[in-house]
């Protein structure tokens, strides 16, 4: 009896922290984090910023919000380092969650960028955990 209590309580102790991370992060997911009187600023700048060409203002503007953040952030690592366009896109998936869904695809367009711009070892020398692996995912697309 006293062997299934204690078999009982290591499969209990195995479980159990993975039944929570796992409903909490189906939780997280699910939850409308937005609010009735939010602004749409942090886009508003996103468009206005990625925008090139004089004419690009209106493309920007019919563009998709995650395809306004991609423009942004791979130039970020084109100027700068694919480091702070991480930082960057950690900070908008924070501030718009709606983009959350689009994290994996924007951190493996800028792994695929950081390895033509800085070649694979380097490229993964910035990786950071955004997204899971999928900055990783990216750098190790471009190598093989």
């Amino acid at each position: 009896m006293n062997y299934t209590a204690r078999r009982i309580g290591r499969t209990l102790a195995l479980v159990l922290p993975v039944v929570l991370v796992l409903s909490g992060t189906l939780a997280v997911t699910h939850v409308s984090w937005t609010t009735q009187g939010s602004s749409d600023s942090t886009l508003t700048a996103s468009a206005s910023d990625a925008s090139s060409p004089a004419g690009a203002d209106a493309k920007n503007k019919r563009r998709a919000p995650e395809e306004v953040l991609r423009t942004k952030l791979l130039s970020e690592l084109q100027e700068k380092d694919p480091g702070i366009a991480l930082t960057h896109l950690q900070q908008a998936i924070h501030e718009r969650p709606s983009l959350a869904k689009h994290c994996v695809s924007l951190a493996r367009s800028l792994g695929e960028a950081a390895v033509r711009a800085y070649g694979p070892n380097r490229a993964q020398s910035f990786a950071r955990p955004v997204c899971d692996t999928a900055y990783a995912t990216g750098v190790a697309t471009m190598q093989g």
